[in-house]
């Protein structure tokens, strides 16, 4: 998470103030979105089962010294459902942690390669998609013609 703050976040501002926004104007938040977590939460009414989708926890087992919650956003028929971890690191935006939340939420619904939900949010799996695609097809930097479209995805 240090890495994060000095190297990345500062690596953002500078080109929003390049881009003539000053810190004042600029609403801002970053969060680390983690799938590859041991977690594991279970609904308790006579026997465990899986909580439902759009399930988050933001109190007693996360860290009280972080802004983290974590979000099931997907149901499974078989096996247990894996919570997303979401972790703030910066955020100047002024929205309450219930409505960040729930944008989080409501972010899984919009990736358009599935009908259902995904279990990070559609930005981050587009980001995903499109590192891959680079580095497994093109193996090389993508053309500088495709820096203002996003159709090619």
């Amino acid at each position: 998470i240090p890495y994060v703050m000095e190297h990345e976040i500062a690596a953002i501002q500078n080109c929003f103030r390049q881009a003539g926004l000053t810190d004042d104007q600029l609403l801002f938040t970053y969060i680390i979105v983690s799938k590859r977590i041991n977690t594991r939460f279970f609904k308790m009414n006579g026997k465990p089962s899986n909580p439902p989708s759009g399930t988050i926890v933001d109190d007693v087992v996360t860290l009280p010294e972080r802004y983290d919650f974590f979000l099931v956003s997907q149901s499974v028929r078989q096996g247990t459902v894996n919570p997303t971890s979401y972790n703030v690191i910066k955020d100047t935006s002024g929205l309450k942690p219930n409505h960040l939340q729930k944008l989080t939420y409501k972010l899984t619904h919009l990736y358009y390669n599935w009908p259902g939900t995904v279990r990070v949010p559609a930005p981050c799996q587009y980001a995903h998609k499109l590192a891959f695609l680079v580095g497994e097809s093109l193996h090389r930097e993508p053309s500088e013609q495709l820096e203002q479209v996003l159709y090619y995805l």
